[in-house]
């Protein structure tokens, strides 16, 4: 059963990506049949559509440390409103991306209802570079440094909080740039990489970071598709091998779920330009699923 009704934000943003095509992913994961997904586990389900989202074309660039940051920021206040009502309504916010910078406004909103909160960040990447670190200036490599205060004033809005969150727990990493390692020492921060679950076990890790997590004004679950081996999601613009399989996958959000503790969830970063016969859009809707309380048994 969910841990409450669900409201579906479609955010298909794509001006943080180095690469086009996270627009389509809300669309995507919808065909996959995410809200008769919902349904069949007995839970309720409004989509509330999409918020709305420029395109490069018609859209300035600004500074090459923080590309399109200043467009990016306002479909993030969108997104911070939408999610902020629902919390404040007793749902659970789902928010579909678009590429990751999006979760800077999925958590702004559940700030600005229930003050800063923590964040499992499940991904192949650390998105804790600073306009000040990022080799390419892709804001989708930002946001949970701008989350957790460390982005400076580049990030300052008066539509949420910042710092929005206050801990964070990072899955599933296996690409650091330089900038992040030298973020994390600073931060208060658990980074899990696929090494340390080879060693210890996926159980292991999940346990100890919702543990550090919990008792937190609200968690948030952050997906990037990324964080499963491109063998199971091809679709995804910044794939890594050597990533979760389906089923460790599954396990951390089954786990998830089993805590009780989730409060609100984003699945980012599904580019069906890449994908085969939408793979990796069905696989963000089993994940989901998991994640809202569906079992083998």
């Amino acid at each position: 059963m969910p841990p409450g009704p669900v409201a579906i934000i479609g955010a298909g943003l794509d001006l943080g990506a180095g690469r086009r095509g996270v627009d389509m992913g809300p669309s995507a994961i919808r065909y996959a049949g995410l809200e008769q997904r919902i349904r069949a586990l007995g839970g309720e389900v409004a989509d509330w559509g999409d918020v709305l989202t420029p395109v490069p074309e018609a859209t300035e660039e600004g500074e090459a440390s923080a590309r399109y940051l200043a467009p990016i920021m306002q479909v993030c206040e969108r997104v911070a409103a939408l999610v902020e009502e629902a919390a404040g309504q007793g749902l659970v916010p789902l928010v579909l991306g678009g590429d990751h910078s999006i979760a800077m406004g999925t958590l702004g909103g559940m700030a600005k209802a229930r003050g800063a909160g923590a964040a499992l960040w499940i991904d192949a990447h650390g998105d804790l570079n600073r306009p000040s670190t990022s080799p390419t200036g892709n804001v989708h490599g930002m946001p949970l440094a701008a989350a957790l205060g460390a982005g400076g004033d580049w990030f300052a809005t008066p539509a949420y909080p910042t710092p929005s969150v206050a801990r964070a727990a990072l899955v599933g990493i296996r690409s650091l740039d330089p900038g992040e390692r030298t973020l994390i020492a600073e931060l208060d921060v658990r980074v899990y990489t696929m090494s340390e679950i080879d060693k210890r076990g996926l159980q292991v890790v999940l346990a100890e970071a919702l543990e550090f997590l919990g008792g937190s004004r609200f968690l948030h679950v952050s997906l990037d598709l990324d964080a499963v081996d491109p063998m199971f999601a091809p679709g995804v613009g910044t794939p890594v091998r050597g990533g979760l399989s389906y089923r460790e996958a599954h396990l951390a959000l089954e786990m998830v779920s089993e805590s009780g503790l989730l409060d609100s969830l984003d699945i980012v970063e599904v580019n069906p330009i890449l994908d085969r016969e939408n793979e990796t859009g069905q696989l963000a809707v089993e994940l989901v699923a998991s994640a809202l309380g569906a079992r083998i048994l």
